[in-house]
């Protein structure tokens, strides 16, 4: 899976290079600047997408925070991954792909620019008749259906999703099909719970603030904890709290709270409740596959619904007024920021 990771290169050249291309680039935490890079070319066996739109991702706004660690990132560096884009140059051994077919992306490191350059193995065709804003979501869900299956919801099943940003929000949607007996869902934000509500959550909650112990707000209605906890959020420190809202003999599905956890993890709690502990990402490059076609399907048929949530668009030359727009915590109006490249 690493080895199919296709990073953007970080050649830069002057604006006025006869193939110069829009970049936007992380010089340091906080600090997101355009640029301009050489338009790549695709080897034999890769293909160059021209971007449309690119979802600011929760991952992206850990990067951009400075909190992902050295090995992941390094700066100057280039961000996006959420594509929606078209098929704009094929190789000379790609015999299927065809130049303006309209794609989704994963596995893509730089897209916040005009055009990358990939493999087979990274794109998605989506038909015809897709908004470009509903595509790029697209790239989240192979995790979101990972993490349902995993999860093993039955009717008498209870489940929690802490965080309702983009993930959690396709998350409880999905979840929702599985028909859980309660499907529980927290967030800081009112507005995200109405959608929330919408999309089949049976309980939602408003947490005051970061700081709040789930079970303060939800023990009430669920003293015994929950069969599954999804935690949908961005710092590891949610990890804690999931634990603690477990059931004995529940389960951890672990989508989000990938960030770092200054606060201890009690391992022996989790040996005392019997809880297991599930990583989302499919481990195996077929089943990110049939996922990915799965989550098509759902979006399709109208099952899915991503472009609800889009609150923001901004022009890829105010690429740093999205993100700041998007790190701000106190923020109660936007959901999923998206960056038009063209």
């Amino acid at each position: 899976m690493a080895s199919k990771m296709q990073l953007a290169d970080l050649s830069f050249v002057e604006a006025s290079h006869p193939n110069a291309q829009r970049v936007a680039v992380l010089q340091e935490p906080g600090q997101i600047e355009m640029a301009y890079a050489e338009i790549p070319e695709p080897g034999p066996d890769e293909i160059r997408i021209r971007m449309h739109y690119v979802g600011i991702c929760g991952s992206d706004i850990e990067t951009y925070r400075g909190i992902r660690r050295p090995e992941f990132v390094s700066f100057p560096g280039r961000l996006g991954h959420e594509v929606s884009g078209v098929v704009d140059k094929v190789g000379v051994n790609v015999h299927t792909l065809k130049v303006g077919q309209r794609v989704s992306c994963r596995y893509v490191w730089g897209a916040f620019a005009e055009y990358i350059v990939c493999t087979p193995f990274n794109v998605k065709v989506v038909p015809d008749n897709f908004p470009d804003e509903e595509i790029s979501s697209l790239e989240v869900l192979p995790g979101i259906l990972h993490a349902a299956e995993l999860s093993n919801i039955q009717s008498n099943t209870s489940v929690l999703i802490t965080g309702q940003g983009v993930s959690g929000l396709v998350m409880t949607q999905v979840i929702s099909l599985f028909s859980p007996k309660n499907l529980a869902v927290t967030d800081l934000n009112p507005a995200k719970l109405e959608l929330a509500k919408k999309y089949g959550a049976t309980h939602t909650y408003q947490i005051p603030s970061e700081d709040t112990p789930t079970m303060d707000i939800v023990g009430k209605d669920f003293p015994d904890g929950f069969d599954v906890v999804i935690p949908c959020l961005l710092e590891g420190a949610g990890m804690v709290d999931a634990l603690n809202a477990c059931a004995f003999g529940g389960r951890i599905v672990t989508y989000g709270c990938i960030g770092p956890c200054e606060e201890p993890f009690d391992f022996f709690k989790m040996h005392k409740k019997r809880v297991d502990i599930y990583s989302t990402e499919p481990k195996r490059d077929i089943d990110m596959r049939r996922f990915w076609q799965e989550g098509l399907q759902l979006v399709e048929d109208g099952l899915v619904n991503t472009v609800e949530m889009v609150t923001h668009r901004f022009p890829l030359e105010k690429v740093g007024e999205a993100f700041t727009l998007r790190d701000d915590k106190s923020d109660r109006e936007s959901i999923h920021v998206l960056i038009d490249c063209r």
